[in-house]
């Protein structure tokens, strides 16, 4: 196998979080690697609402971490909240430095919207739905002109590289169908979320949880893994994935209605639209599940205004039968994001030396049960950075024999049964009986395909989804009571995994 040895930073992934890191790793050498072009083939380029920050004279870094750790459902790391919080204004400015056009006020300040248990309006956005390709146009720009970056397209993610002690040394990649070793001072994860592997899901399918696999394989602490975030409103044409529906619209007045018409969120929970999301998505899945249906009104809200204000999700209604002036958008839960991850500290350091993850791969304690809407850009700028600036003081390692592990690809027939297993018996609602049959697909196609990293993913949700025998932000429970008085977080290693389910390796 080709050997290719970096003397600097080494970057997987290539959104809002990946590219946060190689600018910030400067002066120190970076090379990403990312499998579709930049800007391309990211959950980062496919945000809509925006980023929450805390910019108006009426709002605090307190205010947005006291909001972020209620929306958490008690598992928000409260120092992680406040690094966010308060680092986000600086991060967003640095962000329209870089060209990001957010919208502005007639005064020249940043125009922010109300989005859910959101205590005031703070998310900045661009032209209503368009912040994340607009802020990542202008990264990608950013990254693509730095003298210290370079970015290599076509590579795709398939193991890592250690050596005896367990520090992780680099990857191993796969270019026009050959493998590559590739070493590096310090590796930063940044491959995104697990969306792909859900039937229904609002993020770019290819994001099957490779990277969590991976790390959890090669002995990394993982937390929380058990919580996914499903938005209540994707768009309900049958394409895959499936279009947006931002909250936006919500905050800006738009209300759920079933088929006959009539609202039905109040009967849920008193903020009505401007629920957490885990309620929201819930009331759309059960008033579905009734039969009633589920549609996003927002004629009145929005109405004409649509083209100009919100027009990724007009294209995307057109595009599907809908006009949303005049016709309520039929919608449904989909898996949005992970609050899991591979677990770090403030800088984005993980359990194994030598390894970096930012973004949605990673879990820094800051999202909890439930993310808050909006901050995951927020996150992925301001953590992707701070992972960027450690990862760049890393020193030079010793020679050493280095060890691969790679994983076995699944084939594609075997990722639409995990898909649709996913979503069938880890989304919204989940139950003991479900997770368990969940648990015993993944041991079939893995007894027939191996174990690979989207598998090693989807059994680390199921399996700790399982474990955690209450209802808590987005992991709900239909055969659990309430939650406990003491809320816990989930820590796991791959091998307290595989042993706390022994029964299932027997044959192994």
């Amino acid at each position: 196998m080709r050997r290719i040895v970096h003397d600097g930073v080494l970057v997987v992934g290539a959104g809002l979080a990946g590219l946060s890191a190689a600018l910030a790793a400067a002066p120190r050498q970076v090379l990403v690697l990312t499998d579709a072009p930049v800007n391309h083939g990211c959950s980062s380029a496919w945000a809509q609402g925006g980023m929450a920050v805390a910019l108006s004279a009426d709002d605090s870094a307190e205010a947005h971490a006291a909001d972020t750790i209620a929306a958490g459902a008690g598992l928000v790391d409260p120092a992680m909240a406040r690094i966010l919080t308060e680092e986000g204004p600086a991060a967003v400015r640095a962000l329209a430095a870089l060209g990001a056009p957010f919208d502005r006020t007639a005064d020249g300040g940043f125009a922010q919207g109300l989005e859910a248990a959101h205590s005031r309006p703070r998310v900045a956005r661009v032209k209503g739905d368009q912040a994340g390709a607009a802020i990542m146009q202008a990264v990608a720009i950013a990254v693509l002109a730095a003298p210290h970056v370079e970015v290599r397209t076509g590579h795709r993610l398939r193991g890592l590289l250690q050596d005896a002690s367990g520090r992780v040394r680099g990857v191993i990649a796969e270019h026009e169908g050959a493998l590559v070793e590739i070493t590096a001072t310090a590796t930063v994860l940044a491959t995104g979320g697990i969306g792909g592997l859900y039937a229904v899901t609002t993020t770019p399918a290819e994001l099957r949880g490779e990277g969590l696999g991976l790390a959890a394989l090669a002995g990394a602490l993982v937390a929380d893994p058990e919580f996914v975030q499903f938005h209540p409103t994707a768009i309900d044409v049958g394409r895959d994935p499936a279009p947006l529906a931002t909250e936006a619209l919500r905050g800006e007045g738009a209300v759920l209605v079933d088929a006959a018409g009539a609202r039905f969120m109040g009967r849920y929970h008193p903020q009505a639209e401007l629920a957490p999301r885990d309620v929201v998505a819930r009331a759309i899945h059960a008033e579905r599940e009734a039969g009633r249906g589920a549609f996003l009104d927002a004629r009145d809200a929005v109405g004409e205004r649509f083209p100009d204000e919100f027009p990724a999700v007009f294209a995307a209604c057109l595009a599907g039968g809908i006009d949303p002036r005049s016709q309520p958008i039929p919608v449904a839960p989909a898996c949005h994001y992970h609050m899991g991850g591979i677990a770090t500290d403030a800088e984005g350091r993980t359990s194994l030396p030598g390894l970096y993850a930012a973004g949605e791969c990673a879990s820094t304690g800051v999202h909890g049960a439930n993310r808050l809407a909006s901050n995951s850009l927020l996150e992925a700028a301001v953590f992707g950075a701070r992972a960027g600036r450690a990862a760049g003081l890393e020193p030079e390692p010793a020679p050493a024999r280095l060890v691969r592990l790679i994983a076995p690809e699944l084939p594609q027939a075997a990722v639409q049964a995990l898909r649709r297993a996913m979503s069938r018996d880890a989304g919204v609602v989940r139950s003991a009986e479900g997770l368990s049959r969940l648990l015993d697909e993944v041991d079939g196609l893995e007894a027939r395909h191996g174990r690979t990293a989207a598998l090693a993913a989807a059994r680390l949700v199921a399996a700790c989804a399982l474990a955690r025998t209450e209802s808590r932000g987005g992991h709900f429970r239909a055969d659990a009571g309430e939650s406990p008085a003491v809320p816990q977080r989930t820590f796991v290693r791959w091998s307290e995994l595989i042993a706390a389910n022994a029964w299932r390796y027997a044959a192994e």
